[in-house]
């Protein structure tokens, strides 16, 4: 079915090969626990944290009419639909050739061929790089804030935490694969609602405190600095529906794997809708165009609370840290271990994984602690690394892969809905990557390499 358009794929087959008895046993997950492992992926607090930055950099201004354009709100909604459109589009290419493509990188390389599979195992490697450095600076922020709650005048720094952070990531990176993190994810999805409810009452409580004729919701700045910041903003809202791991998940569902897919992804966009939405309006309304990249350091009382949803945090990006690791995991292994050699050292594999695991996670770490500019990682690693995975890639793979529907009119639509979403959102990729080049500039001219935020 559609062998023409289905060009020779070296990397692709040859993985497909390797994984052949996990295709013969098949997942073991359930639409639960593809719900878990989405909204982990995607609902952490280093992604809907910087959405009020977002809003309050591309403009909400509350005084005008419900009639008048809100660019934030605007790019905030569509970025929502978008993503959650494109998750269901790649959740429907599952084994849409009669083959089972158990990686994001194998299904591109399934439509496009070779330069599908390795465009697309680059913007993934880019993706989770760039996801766990910005993650790693928001938990160890977060640790930071809970240590000083505790010992105000404590000399340990944000990079003491990042380093402590990933210890213990690496620990967690023993475990074998992504169903193996199913618990661990399922506490992350009930922290990451523990996290929006407890900061999006915070932050109500301290809107409520603050003198409301002191906000300004004004873009700030010269021309030349809002158009930056807009840009910017773009691509933190990208960043914050990131998820370029749904095929890897889908290998874990046990069949009919695409409804339970389907199921997962819509359960987990439930809550994602919730939190995000939410605790965007919130944050700048509270605070206005002075809220933080980082909304938890606009935080100021109760100081229990603001301790309790740092807690959260730390322990949803945790699991969200693991699953973004996995691309990387997963191809190393791939290439530097054989059925034969771990058959005849059974210690060989792990002893391997700990090996790789400690040389990513100690670059991972250097590099966070070096530069710890959330904000604009946040940006860079959106535009870059997101933005073609999640939705770009499946709104063309889509119409490549000829699954139209049958109804001319239908067929239409769908065509031109996935022609805008790709011709959009590629010019929200160049636009962001922009922004963020632009203000890691700026900081790397600010602040000195290893600076204590």
């Amino acid at each position: 079915m559609h062998s023409d358009i289905i060009p020779s794929t070296p990397p692709a087959a040859a993985a497909a090969e390797k994984h052949e008895e996990e295709e013969e046993e098949g997942g073991r997950g359930t639409w639960k626990h593809a719900a878990f492992h989405v909204a982990t992926t995607i609902a952490t607090p280093a992604a809907y944290a910087p959405l009020p930055f977002a809003l309050a950099s591309l403009g909400w201004p509350l005084e005008l009419s419900c009639n008048s354009l809100c660019p934030g709100v605007t790019n905030l909604v569509s970025g929502t639909l978008a993503t959650w459109y494109s998750s269901l589009l790649i959740a429907s290419l599952w084994k849409w050739n009669g083959k089972k493509h158990i990686t994001y990188r194998e299904l591109a390389g399934s439509i496009f061929g070779f330069w599908g599979y390795w465009s697309v195992a680059l913007f993934q490697q880019v993706a989770s790089l760039g996801n766990n450095i910005a993650i790693q600076i928001a938990a160890g922020s977060s640790l930071k804030a809970v240590y000083k709650y505790f010992r105000e005048d404590g000399s340990l720094t944000l990079q003491h935490f990042i380093m402590f952070f990933g210890a213990f990531e690496l620990v967690l990176s023993q475990l074998p694969d992504i169903h193996s993190l199913r618990w661990v994810n399922a506490l992350c999805t009930f922290s990451t609602i523990g996290f929006a409810a407890t900061t999006i009452g915070v932050t109500i409580y301290d809107g409520k405190k603050t003198d409301r004729n002191s906000i300004s919701y004004s873009l700030q700045g010269s021309s030349s600095r809002k158009t930056f910041r807009a840009f910017n903003a773009l691509g933190i809202i990208a960043f914050s529906f990131g998820d370029a791991m749904l095929p890897e998940i889908q290998n874990t569902m046990r069949e009919p794997a695409r409804k339970n897919m389907y199921k997962g992804v819509s359960a987990a966009y439930s809550v994602i809708i919730l939190s995000y939405w939410q605790l965007a309006s919130c944050g700048y309304w509270a605070f206005g165009s002075e809220v933080q990249p980082y909304i938890l350091s606009s935080l100021s009382v109760p100081e229990w609370t603001i301790v309790m949803a740092n807690l959260f945090a730390v322990i949803q990006i945790s699991g969200c840290y693991q699953i973004y690791c996995r691309p990387t995991y997963a191809y190393f292994e791939e290439n530097m271990l054989s059925s034969k050699a771990t058959g005849r050292f059974p210690l060989r594999k792990y002893l391997v994984r700990l090996i790789f695991t400690s040389i990513y996670m100690a670059l991972i770490t250097l590099i966070a602690a070096a530069m710890p500019f959330f904000g604009d990682f946040v940006s860079i690693c959106g535009a870059i690394g997101f933005t073609p995975l999640d939705f770009v890639f499946p709104s063309v793979a889509y119409l490549k892969a000829g699954r139209m529907p049958k109804d001319a009119k239908c067929r239409l639509s769908m065509q031109l809905l996935n022609f805008a979403i790709s011709t959009w959102f590629s010019v929200v990729a160049v636009l962001g990557c922009i922004g963020a080049v632009k203000f890691i500039i700026e900081d790397i001219k600010t602040y000195k390499f290893f600076h204590d935020m």
